[in-house]
C-alpha cells in the first residue's frame, strides 16, 4: 500500500533528523520557543465556510504541480484569501521540508499547519520550533496510546491538532478523544481513490462544538456547494489552488 511505503520511507528520514539533531536537543528548543501560537481553531470557526489553502510540491496522485506563480506570488494571494494555510513537510513524496514550512512561515502571519505523517513525538516538537500553529495527526497510521500522546503532547505546546479519519471506526476513534477539530479526507490513503460522499457520511458523527474539515477532491463549484450542504466548518484545498490562474476569483466564490 501507499501508505506503508510513505511512513516507511517517513522512519529513514525521521532518523536522519535526529542524527542532526537530538530528540533532547529538539524538545529543548521547543521549551525554549518564544513565538505565541495563532489559533488555527478560531481561524475555522468563524461564521461561514473557511478555507485551508495548501502548499506542496507535488503529491503521488498527481506528480508535481504545475505552478502558475512564483511562490512569493501565491503566499501573497493566500495571505488575502484563505483563512489558514497547510504546508507539506514530507520529503520523498510530497517533495516538502522542514525548510519550505520556514520560508512560508516567514511571509504568513496566517495560522499554519504542519501537514505530515506524524509518527514520533520528535516531529511535534519539530513543529513548534518551525512555527506551526497546528499539526495533522492520521489516524490510520497511529495506534489508540500514540494518537491520545501526541494529541496532548501538541496541545500541551500551543498548537492545535487536525485529526484525520477516513472511515466510521475512524471517527469514533477521533470523537472518543474529544478532538476539537476532525479532518476527514476524501482521499482513500490506501489506494488514493476520492469519494466526496466519505465526508458527507461521516459528518453525521460529529459532535457539535467540534469542527469539520474536508480534505482532497474540490475542483470545482459543485464540490464545493455538495460539502457545504454536507455541513463542513471548513475545506483543505491544495492542488487546484496550487495550479490556479485566477485564484482570486475561484477562492472568493468558493468562501461566498
Amino acid at each position: 500500500m501507499i501508505l506503508d511505503e510513505i511512513v516507511a520511507d517517513k522512519r529513514k528520514r525521521l532518523a536522519e533528523h535526529k542524527a542532526g539533531i537530538s530528540e533532547e536537543e529538539m524538545k529543548r528548543l521547543a521549551a525554549e520557543c518564544e513565538r505565541e501560537s495563532v489559533s488555527f481553531y478560531n481561524a475555522l470557526a468563524k461564521e461561514g465556510l473557511s478555507i485551508i489553502g495548501e502548499f506542496k510540491k507535488a503529491s503521488p496522485s498527481h506528480g508535481r504541480m504545475d505552478n502558475k506563480l512564483e511562490l512569493t506570488d501565491r503566499i501573497d494571494q493566500y495571505n488575502v484569501l484563505v483563512d489558514a494555510i497547510s504546508c507539506l513537510t514530507e520529503e520523498d513524496h510530497f517533495l516538502g521540508s522542514v525548510d519550505y514550512f520556514r520560508q512560508i512561515r516567514a511571509m504568513s502571519p496566517l495560522p499554519m499547519i504542519r501537514k505530515d505523517f506524524i509518527i514520533d513525538p520528535y516531529q511535534i516538537f519539530e513543529a513548534k520550533v518551525i512555527g506551526a500553529d497546528c499539526i495533522l495527526l492520521i489516524a490510520a497510521i497511529l495506534n489508540d496510546r500514540e494518537l491520545k500522546l501526541f494529541y496532548e503532547l501538541a496541545y500541551a505546546l500551543g498548537m492545535d491538532v487536525l485529526l484525520e479519519v477516513h472511515d466510521e471506526e475512524e471517527m469514533m476513534r477521533a470523537v472518543g478523544l474529544d478532538a476539537k477539530i476532525i479532518g476527514v479526507n476524501n482521499r482513500n490513503l490506501k489506494d488514493f481513490t476520492i469519494d466526496l460522499n466519505t465526508t458527507r457520511r461521516l459528518a453525521e458523527m460529529v459532535p457539535e462544538g467540534t469542527l469539520l474539515v474536508s480534505e482532497s477532491g474540490v475542483t470545482k463549484d459543485e464540490d464545493v456547494a455538495f460539502l457545504k450542504e454536507a455541513g463542513v466548518d471548513a475545506l483543505l484545498i491544495g492542488t487546484v489552488f496550487m495550479e490556479a490562474e485566477n485564484l482570486e476569483e475561484m477562492a472568493g466564490r468558493w468562501r461566498g
